[in-house]
């Protein structure tokens, strides 16, 4: 088994979790972090012809570029899906041990 899922309440905007996992004696220490990147693109409030759809490929560049250009000691995790109208995405990361 490679992952394992934690229920981990109250990890907000910025905030880091440590998690410990004790395997045979062995002790491996995680450190999650979870990050909110922009979601709501400005650029498309002018037009409102423009819908979810049309926004969608706009808002994927910008959160690709962002991710790329975080910090390389943290690994990406997990994207969450926003909801509807969220100003926010939110992004699990791993620091890479």
């Amino acid at each position: 088994m490679r992952d394992l899922c934690i229920p981990l309440p109250g990890i907000f905007e910025g905030k880091q979790a440590d998690v410990i996992v004790t395997i045979d004696n062995r002790k491996i220490e995680y450190h999650f972090r979870v990050e909110s990147f922009a979601w709501d693109n400005n650029d498309f409030q002018k037009s409102k012809k423009k819908g979810e759809i049309e926004m969608t490929p706009e808002r994927i560049k910008r959160l690709k570029k962002t991710i790329s250009e975080y910090d390389k000691n943290w690994e990406l995790v997990q994207i969450f899906n926003p909801g509807l109208n969220s100003k926010f995405i939110k992004v699990l990361y791993r620091k890479k041990n």
